[in-house]
């Protein structure tokens, strides 16, 4: 997904810049955007690997087990060639771990979300719900059990999780967002290093119309992965357009046709340099996903979270703790709510301040200079590991 690998290509960048070979294994999807940081791609077999159907967390782990088994073989052919130092994997790249222990390199996990603990269950880990849900799909579970037995007599997948592989952990774990904004920070031990933010230069749009925004300039986007509803979006949009100089709405996979008619003040594309728009914006519509809150935290830009699924209420729960924000309920967006909400986030001063407060810790935690630190650290030139990783600045006396 998007949101696992866009904070990944700053840290490629800046390692290709500084003179080490990248080869980084994907789904065509991201192909062109990963060759254009300067990694070597390499293509799973099979094409582009679907996300779960229904998306649970049963069904998660049966997917990610399968997929394990099935592009392992080539994985590993691609990766003796190669002689990596190093493995990067993400947090639920099963194969990337499994495969460091089969050559028997050191590897780094990659969490693009809130790092897992008591406050943030992983929702792979054993739960009550999560045995309720296999009880009700035995089909899925039996498939997960085959997987796992494939992966156990093919490949040695030893001191991985029974069932969590959505927290894949090792000595190394990079996560991109700051200390400040992780729950339960305290509950973490030091392998856990807070990178913040990952966010380089993206290619430009020469096509976005910048020059033609007018202040305050009120940004609407419900992320990419799935296809948001129309009339959810023409709702922010017909509710913020009396407050905003241009209202921007980022449609994803929706067809920007389906919102019409919209006021005059309203932009609505398909995708926006959201970076550069952030920095712009007085205000964020979001879903809640960690990539988006990250950016808009690092702009300071005040938030009102309509959280979709997925880890998206508890980023939108920590975002009204912390004051950087306010929630709304999906089944609860009408105008006048909307528009009520939004006229908090602008007008009241406290709002502004908290997300000022979180721009600096996110900023200062260092981003992608400091993973690639993190990693070269870890891994110095001579090929071993030192198990001595740096100490998060923020914990230096």
């Amino acid at each position: 997904m998007h949101g696992r690998v866009n904070p990944t290509l700053p840290v490629v960048a800046e390692l290709v810049r500084r003179g080490h070979t990248v080869t980084y294994h994907t789904s065509p999807a991201f192909r062109a955007e990963i060759e254009a940081v300067g990694a070597t791609v390499f293509l799973y077999s099979g094409g582009e690997q679907p996300l779960p159907d229904p998306p649970t967390p049963v069904a998660l782990l049966e997917g990610l087990a399968a997929t394990a088994v099935r592009v392992l073989p080539t994985v590993l052919a691609e990766l003796r060639g190669v002689r990596p130092d190093l493995i990067v994997h993400d947090a639920a790249c099963l194969w990337g771990a499994v495969a460091a222990r089969e050559l028997k390199i050191p590897a780094v996990s990659s969490f693009t979300t809130f790092a897992f603990n008591r406050q943030v269950p992983s929702p792979t880990g054993a739960s009550a719900e999560l045995l309720l849900a296999a009880a009700s799909q035995p089909g899925i579970v039996l498939r997960y059990l085959r997987s796992r037995w494939e992966l156990h007599r093919r490949f040695d997948a030893r001191q991985l999780p029974v069932l969590d592989l959505g927290n894949i952990r090792q000595s190394l774990n990079l996560v991109y967002t700051s200390r400040a904004f992780q729950p339960g920070v305290e509950d973490l031990d030091q392998s856990y290093r807070f990178v913040g933010p990952s966010i380089g230069a993206r290619p430009s749009d020469p096509s976005f119309p910048a020059d033609q925004l007018r202040d305050p300039v009120l940004y609407v986007s419900l992320g990419t992965v799935f296809k948001a509803d129309p009339r959810l979006l023409r709702t922010f949009a017909t509710a913020l357009a009396p407050l905003g100089g241009t209202v921007v709405v980022s449609t994803g996979q929706t067809d920007p046709a389906e919102l019409d008619p919209l006021p005059a003040n309203v932009l609505v594309r398909r995708s926006v340099p959201q970076p550069e728009l952030l920095a712009r914006a007085a205000m964020f519509v979001t879903h809640g996903g960690m990539n988006s809150v990250n950016e808009a935290l690092y702009a300071g830009v005040p938030l009102l979270v309509v959280p979709q699924g997925a880890d998206q209420p508890l980023v939108a729960s920590r975002v009204v703790e912390l004051g950087a924000g306010l929630s709304l309920r999906t089944q609860d967006v009408a105008e006048d709510a909307v528009r009520g909400l939004a006229q908090r986030l602008l007008g009241e001063p406290r709002f502004h301040a908290a997300a000022t407060t979180l721009q600096a810790a996110q900023r200062q935690a260092g981003g992608y200079h400091r993973a690639a630190d993190e990693l070269e650290q870890y891994l110095p030139a001579t090929g071993s590991v030192d198990r001595r990783a740096p100490v998060d600045p923020s914990e230096r006396g």
